[in-house]
């Protein structure tokens, strides 16, 4: 007898949700064999809880912090986010969790074959948001022992210090740093040539790193010989009040051969090199001098480019992205490399 096609579909799902979260290091366990301490992080399938089975219940070092809730292909996920935090709340017996027994689960995702998102109970508004791809259990152990999340800390930005600062970069950095406490995940900054919106970004991003605790920043660029313009901003930035360089305070690297260093705060790349470490693919240097505007505008066929996840880059492997010429350098071919 061939089973019902919601079966087959509902099959399908778990099956593409399993190889996904091995592929991001994770161990998948039936509720009948479980052993919490196998891996970092275990994803146990239908976890029995007192309002019923959770398709999947994620433990980071034995101790239960999120839920995953799988939807046959089709599935509008904007409504299935109340059967998470359902489950995020339920009892679940002879556990430990990371949060008090009072509290929800914190990180919940709903997914399909192809679709996933993702939501942190600890932000201030929090709202289940489209990724790529599940994250890293090394990930989710560091979210879980900081005091805050990345989108609290951006909701109290100390004052600006406005010396040596145009009005423009004043009003621009005030611009970005509401719209980051609105928990908006995109910015557009527009400003008139030689009006220093390198400078301006330069700004962000140590405010960033200092006082929300950015771990790791992208800075795209348009071709390779503005990298070098991009790292010089960095490495003459003085820093308010300090009279330090911010190259003194931390690391910034352009994008090459060798990959991302652990201990870089800022990586400088364009698009093409950074598709090329996510594919895997050699660039030539040549390559990179080239707009990633005009590698699109010579492309016969304007299909997207091609994207799949690469554990050596996952999904959270910056927390903030800054694009310059990003009206170049983003749209038809290469938004879904950053997406």
């Amino acid at each position: 007898m061939t089973p019902p096609e919601e079966t087959l579909l509902e099959a399908q799902t778990r099956e593409a949700i399993d190889r996904k979260l091995t592929d991001a290091g994770w161990v998948i366990q039936d509720k009948k064999r479980i052993n919490l301490y196998e891996s970092l992080g275990v994803a146990v399938r239908e976890m029995d809880t007192d309002t019923g089975p959770a398709d999947y219940l994620l433990f980071i070092d034995g101790k239960a912090c999120g839920i995953i809730e799988a939807k046959r292909e089709g599935t509008d996920l904007g409504g299935v986010a109340e059967q998470s935090a359902r489950y995020a709340t339920s009892h679940i017996k002879f556990i430990e969790r990371w949060v008090a027994e009072d509290q929800p689960l914190p990180l919940l995702y709903e997914a399909t074959n192809h679709e996933i998102r993702f939501r942190d109970e600890r932000d201030p508004h929090p709202r289940s948001r489209n990724i790529f791809h599940f994250h890293r259990p090394e990930t989710l152990l560091d979210w879980l022992q900081e005091e805050e999340t990345l989108r609290a800390r951006l909701q109290q930005p100390p004052g600006l210090n406005t010396e040596n600062l145009r009005k423009c970069q004043i009003d621009a950095i005030r611009g970005i740093e509401h719209s980051l406490k609105q928990g908006k995940s995109r910015a557009l900054l527009q400003m008139a040539t030689g009006s220093g919106k390198t400078y301006t970004a330069v700004t962000e991003v140590y405010r960033l790193a200092k006082f929300a605790k950015v771990k790791r920043v992208l800075f795209l660029v348009d071709r390779g010989n503005l990298a070098t313009n991009a790292k010089d901003e960095f490495e003459q930035f003085v820093i308010p009040h300090d009279g330090r360089k911010f190259t003194q305070h931390y690391n910034v690297n352009i994008l090459g051969r060798a990959g991302i260093p652990d201990a870089t705060k800022v990586t400088i790349s364009t698009i093409q090199r950074l598709y090329s470490q996510l594919t895997n693919q050699e660039l030539d240097d040549e390559a990179d001098e080239h707009s990633g505007f005009e590698v699109e505008g010579s492309t016969l066929n304007k299909e997207p480019r091609p994207v799949s996840y690469n554990p050596d880059i996952p999904i959270e492997e910056f927390d903030v992205i800054i694009i310059d010429e990003c009206h170049r350098s983003i749209y038809n071919l290469w938004r879904q490399v950053l997406e």
